[in-house]
């Protein structure tokens, strides 16, 4: 027993090839994701957090730099200030003594003094040295 195929003519219709087209046309296309703007955002979050604590620790800073002989200043770091304590990284057990001792004989209270409205009340010194930041560029990844 033999089964017959039956045969379709299917008429060529334009409008379905310019259909088609456009289906096809829409699948390729990447999608290109709505984002939304995020600069008032990054500009209210820079004003409520980062401006002030830069400008807290920026007048630190510049006592600091004042009070603190050059000698010294280039092997110390200040890591931050929590809570009215500024910590401040030494690199070197001699420069860690060094500083301790410059502190004790009054450079603190005068610190302390010249940044009452940043609310400065201790200077905590720990031995270590600040990370450094690596550039991905020069790693060659």
């Amino acid at each position: 027993m033999t089964m017959r195929r039956k045969r379709f003519i299917v008429m060529h219709d334009p409008d379905h090839d310019f259909i088609l087209l456009q289906r096809m046309q829409r699948h390729k296309q990447s999608r290109v994701a709505q984002t939304p703007a995020v600069g008032d955002a990054v500009v209210l979050f820079f004003k409520q957090s980062i401006e002030k604590r830069h400008a807290k620790v920026g007048k630190v800073t510049d006592a600091w730099i004042k009070l603190v002989p050059p000698m010294l200043c280039d092997h110390c770091t200040l890591e931050g200030m929590h809570r009215g304590v500024l910590t401040v990284l030494v690199d070197s057990s001699s420069h860690l003594y060094e500083l301790k001792q410059l502190l004790l004989a009054g450079i603190e209270k005068q610190l302390i003094l010249a940044c009452k409205a940043t609310g400065l009340k201790k200077v905590s010194l720990k031995a270590g040295r600040a990370p450094v930041e690596v550039d991905p560029r020069r790693t060659g990844r």
